[in-house]
């Protein structure tokens, strides 16, 4: 069983200038991820399994939230039908088209995901790897 102390990262956080939109859109797509709200605060929501690991949050200093170039959140799913969900509900919640789920060779056969820009600008990613796959191909 995975241990707090076994995490590498303990949370991310992201900035929002439209609260209430993002939660809405983030409480929708992460349900096909089966992540839910595991904390509340005024200006502040968290999502997890248990354990808050990703924020949607009004920045602290108050000033507009503003989105980092270069980076993007990766959520992990448990199957490509996750993948197909969390795509279809994010289109359907705002959501832009940045990659259509579906297999990326570059990434390694066992690969499927997609891509998402969220309604703040923010890139985000649903991904599933096979497990039992790469443990054929890469057991050679």
């Amino acid at each position: 069983m995975l241990q707090q102390h076994d995490k590498t990262i303990c949370h991310l956080s992201i900035g929002t200038n439209q609260f209430e939109l993002a939660v809405k859109f983030y409480d929708t797509v992460l349900a096909t991820l089966e992540i839910s709200r595991v904390a509340e605060h005024d200006h502040a929501i968290a999502y997890g399994k248990g354990y808050p690991t990703f924020w949607v949050q009004q920045p602290f200093d108050k000033q507009p939230a503003t989105v980092g170039n270069g980076s993007h959140i990766g959520f992990m799913a448990t199957s490509k039908q996750q993948v197909d969900d969390f795509y279809r509900v994010a289109i359907a919640n705002g959501g832009i088209c940045n990659g259509k789920p579906g297999a990326r060779p570059d990434y390694g056969e066992p690969y499927y995901g997609c891509f998402i820009i969220d309604l703040d600008g923010h890139r985000i990613e649903a991904s599933f790897w096979d497990v039992e796959l790469a443990a054929k191909i890469y057991a050679k």
